[in-house]
Parts: structure tokens; sequence; C-alpha cells
């Protein structure tokens, strides 16, 4: 019986480097690697040795016979991955870790961010380079969005963190976190300790609506929303109000699916998580009954992967139904077996009235083809007002046009899901069109010039915008560190002109409240035995203060 992959598949590929029949695609040498929802593995080639389950950092992979209930569907997605892209399975070129010239000496490398990304491209310093690594972080905590972004109920998802945990106690890694680039320090100052930078800092800012209305109360960015709900210490515990008993949610991406499934989810089941003590207690008092997604486009370009979909059909007491309209209907009776349009084949359509309050009962309700105008009310959201598109492809490109038609949705929480969006970084070039940093295959490049700028490098989103999931970012990272390693065997890293020890002096000169290893592990274990005495992996300290408090009470017990 074959393997398949599920929904948590991170994209991680560590099951494609374990597999000895490589039935397990795309590959990282594939060009669609970069851009697939997910990885699948061809039932036809599968000999079932369960080698690919064993490597999955995030436990995705199980065999196809153990899937079972609304799980099965994972099995087909499998299945039709192969039918739509034939494979004879044969293996490309070998790929060889790079390695630093011997008259380079150990380079030692600044990463600036401690999420995915960063990670990865420590992981390939110190493992294939034998850098020596500083880490450096504006939150006394690192992860990134794996802490901060990954949804509650997806714990499978967040395992991938452990392993990256083994990074932190490598002796030739040193770590600066609650320190902030161009407030802490500046990036010179960096450089000048440090052969190289790369910046990993993602993308942080959410995208605008820019419809009239958008500041208003009851306005949220998904940003916000889902650090509320996963103790990003930088959002208050009072940002998000659960007095509404309809929430829209514009967009229908993979985030956009997180925030309505954490409104309907039962509580007491997201209380075996590692959710913020404050979003539960939230959770738990909500008078939210139902969730409006809005989607500008028809269902077959939904922006959610197929994965994700299947798991809303998991949610025990929550009912799923799909908008009524003769577009959709046309889109998904003319759907291919393989389109997103054909996941909604069997989930109910019905007219739904949203002028008026929802009904009893908790539902999600997906409307496709409308995209809103304004936000209405008197200081506070009270009304979404909503157009109805048309959605045509020509020469290769999707076009979206508005019929005319308008209706009014009563809400008063909006929760905008239209994407991330980078920010400046302090001392680097920026891109404010794409939000990213300007870079040759991760070499920062000066604008001014056109040149590279010295010794600058920028790695996952913040190099090719919020795109991929948390495993695309090990090909990302690679292709930096291969550049670096080419300016490496050609001379272009200056050495620096201060030591490891001087620069952990200006940190701690600079800013006295940054957080080194030992306040982090005790953190960490504050955090798991708090979780452990209440049956959950952990229970997070969701401000600066309680993070600063408890690492520096127990920093000095063993490591």
């Amino acid at each position: 019986m074959a393997y398949a992959i599920t929904q948590t598949c991170c994209n991680d590929a560590s099951c494609v480097s374990v597999c000895p029949v490589n039935c397990i695609h795309p590959t990282p040498d594939d060009p669609a690697f970069g851009t697939t929802e997910m990885l699948y593995v061809d039932p036809q080639t599968c000999i079932d040795c369960g080698a690919c389950a064993d490597a999955c950092p995030v436990e995705a992979i199980f065999p196809v016979d153990s899937l079972v209930g609304p799980d099965s569907g994972y099995a087909r997605l499998n299945q039709q991955y192969y039918e739509a892209h034939p494979s004879d399975n044969t293996w490309g070129e070998p790929h060889f870790p790079r390695s630093v010239p011997q008259e380079a000496g150990t380079l030692r490398i600044a990463v600036v961010g401690t999420g995915p990304a960063a990670n990865y491209t420590a992981q390939s310093l110190l493992r294939a380079v034998g850098a020596e690594v500083t880490m450096i972080d504006r939150l006394p905590v690192p992860g990134g969005l794996i802490r901060h972004g990954v949804a509650p109920d997806h714990q499978s998802t967040k395992r991938i963190a452990d392993a990256f945990a083994g990074l932190y106690r490598h002796p030739r890694l040193r770590m600066h976190l609650n320190v902030e680039v161009g407030k802490d320090l500046t990036h010179a100052q960096i450089a000048a300790h440090h052969h190289a930078v790369v910046y990993a800092v993602g993308a942080s800012a959410d995208r605008a609506l820019n419809i009239p209305g958008e500041d208003a109360t009851g306005s949220v960015a998904a940003t916000t929303f889902v650090g509320w709900y996963n103790a990003d210490p930088t959002v208050p515990a009072t940002a998000v109000d659960l007095s509404a008993e309809r929430v829209v949610v514009v967009g229908n991406g993979n985030v956009a699916l997180d925030v309505a499934r954490i409104l309907v989810s039962d509580p007491e089941q997201l209380a075996r998580t590692d959710i913020s003590d404050h979003a539960l207690a939230a959770l738990r008092a909500s008078r939210v009954r139902e969730v409006v997604l809005l989607g500008r486009r028809g269902p077959g370009h939904a922006a959610y992967t197929r994965a994700e979909f299947l798991a809303l059909g998991r949610l025990p007491g929550v009912t799923l139904v799909v908008d009524d309209h003769p577009d959709v209907r046309s889109a998904v009776t003319a759907a291919a077996p393989s389109s997103k349009a054909a996941l909604l084949d069997g989930i109910a359509m019905q007219e739904v009235d949203l002028t008026v309050p929802p009904s009893g009962g908790r539902r999600i309700v997906l409307r496709f083809f409308s995209s809103p105008t304004e936000l209405r009310g008197d200081g506070r959201v009270e009304s979404v007002r909503v157009a109805r598109n048309t959605v045509s492809d020509r020469d290769g490109t999707t076009h979206v046009e508005r019929t005319g038609e308008q209706e009014t949705i009563a809400a008063t929480l909006v929760i905008r899901s239209i994407g991330h969006r980078g920010v400046p970084i302090p001392g680097l070039p920026f891109d404010p069109a794409t939000g990213t940093v300007p870079h040759r295959a991760g070499r920062v490049i000066d604008t001014g010039s056109d040149g590279p700028l010295p010794a600058t490098y920028v790695v996952g989103w913040a190099k090719r915008g919020p795109s991929g999931g948390i495993g695309t970012n090990r090909t990302c990272a690679a292709e930096t560190v291969d550049a670096m390693m080419d300016d490496a065997a050609d001379d272009l890293l200056p050495a620096p002109t201060g030591t490891s020890r001087d620069f952990a002096r200006l940190v701690r000169r600079q800013k006295p409240g940054a957080v080194g290893l030992r306040e982090m592990l005790a953190v960490d274990r504050v955090e798991r035995a708090n979780g452990q005495a209440a049956g959950r992996p952990r229970i997070k300290f969701a401000t600066l203060s309680e993070l600063r408090r408890a690492g520096s009470r127990f920093r000095r017990l063993p490591l």
C-alpha cells in the first residue's frame, strides 16, 4: 500500500532526499517546486518503505489505507497530481554541499531573523560551510512565523521548530534576541563584525484594501488577528473584539482559512493547543456564529491550497456553505477533477441572506466573485458594501471586472487577509512596488549603482515576496548561501574589523535588555512546563515584560 502526503506538508523536501525510488514530486530541482501547494507521492511507484514518513519533520505522511473519512481525500490529491503531471521518476543531477575555499578561513556570518528562512540559512552555514553564525531577532523569542504565524490547531506543522531548536545549541552559533536592526544596531555595525550579513526578516506588514472605512474600529488586519491568537508580544490582548455575530474575512488564501477556522472552532479543542490564553478566553465568550469568506475571483482561482480546504470539512459542529450564484455553479460543473472548483462538488450551495443576523449554529460561508468596496458605519464598522465581479481569461491573463451589481453585508468585524507585505530595512534598498529587497540570486543590489551591496544578502519573503510554504525557504536559502560561497571564492567578503566578543559587548552596550541563549532556553522550559501541567504543548508568555522576566528569572538553571 502506498503512502500519501496530507494537509500539514511543509515542502521541506526531507522526504524527497530519502525516497529510494524518487517517487515524491515536485523535487527541489523542478521549476514547479517553488510554487507547488505541497509535495505528492506517486502511488504507482511507491514501494511502501516508509522512509518518507520517518523523515517528515511535521508528520504529514501516512499509509493510504490509514486515511479514513475526510482524510481519504488526500490520497486522491496525490493520485490526481500524477494524472496531471506524469513522471518517469528518473533521478536528476546530484547536488553536493558547497564548501568555503581553504584560504578564506572560518567565515563569521550574521543572520538577521529567526524564522524558517533564517534557520535554513543558519543550518546550511553551520553544517555545510563550517561558518560561525550570529543570529539576531527583534523579539526575545525565536521562531518567526513558526511561533507567531502557524495556526495553533496545526501543532504538527509547528514540530519543525523542534528540528531547528538543535541549531541554537550549536557551539559555533551565538544568539542576540530582543535586538532590532535600525533601532538598537545599524547595518554598518553588524557588517563591521562579520564577513557577511544575511537578512531573513520576512514580510511583517499586511496589504491594504484601499477602500473607504478601512481604518474604522472593527476593521482588523489578518496579521494582527493571527498574532493575537499566537501570543505575539507586539499585539495586545485587547486587539480583537469578538462581540460580532458575523465576521467577514476578505480573501480566501490559507491564512483566511486559518482565521475562519479559529473563529468557529470549539474552544475546548483549541484549549489543547498553544493558543494564547487571552485568545482562548475571548473565543470561549465569543458571539461569532458565522464567518463569510470573500473571494474576488471564482472557485477555480481560489488562493487556498487543496489540502487546507479539505481540512475545513473536518470541523465538528460547523457547516460549510457556498453562497449560490450562477457563475459558481458553472465553474463547478465545468471543473476538471484536479481543479480547485471541483472541491466544491458535494458542498451545499444555497442563497444566503447576509443582510440579516445569522441563524443558529456555526457556519462558514464561501462567497466567490465578490470584492468589498466600502466599510460603512459611524466610527466603527457596521456593514460591508460588496460588488459582484466577473472573471475571464484572456491572453493568458486572468481579468477581474465589476458587473455593477452591489449589495450590503451586515457585519461589525471585518478581517482583511489579502496578503503580507515587506517593510523597509534601515540601511538597505527597498522596492516599494514588490515590498521586497532588490537582489540577484540573494545578493542585495544597490539601486543607485545597480551593483551588489558588499557582503549583504537576503533570503525568504524579504527576498522573493510572501509566497511558498515553510520548506520553500530551504531552496531559497541554498541559492543565497551558494551566492555567498561564490563571493567568498572570489575574495569579495571583507574581513571583520571586530571580533565576536567585540560584537557581544557592542550588543550589551547598545541594548542592555538583549536576550541570549540561556534566557531563551529558560523561556522555552517554563512555557513547556506550564503547558504540561495544563495538558497543552506549552503556554506562551504573551507580553515582552513576561518574556524578559521569565528569561532573567530562570536563566541560571542548567542548560
